[in-house]
């Protein structure tokens, strides 16, 4: 798979690959050299679903209510616990 191939991938078609390449590292039934390219390719696949993440978070929102009624709305990392 090549880059261009995976930067097109939705965010549960990455995590499924990279799940995918995890359980056959941790069983060992891998190759050294094919050990090392499933590495890099689980590599982008990690860069990407941490941008979608990043993506997904900046586009997420609050909705406050205004004392006059009106409403508003703030980046959830504004929200006081």
């Amino acid at each position: 798979m090549t880059q261009d191939e995976i930067k097109n991938l939705n965010f549960e078609e990455a995590l499924q690959q990279l799940e995918n390449i995890v359980r056959e590292l941790e069983a060992g039934r891998i190759k050294l050299d094919d050990a090392v390219a499933a590495y890099e390719k689980a590599t982008a696949l990690k860069q990407l679903c941490e941008n979608k993440l990043k993506a997904a978070q900046l586009k997420i929102e609050k909705i406050e209510v205004k004392p006059d009624g009106s409403l508003s709305v703030a980046p959830l990392d504004n929200v006081e616990e």
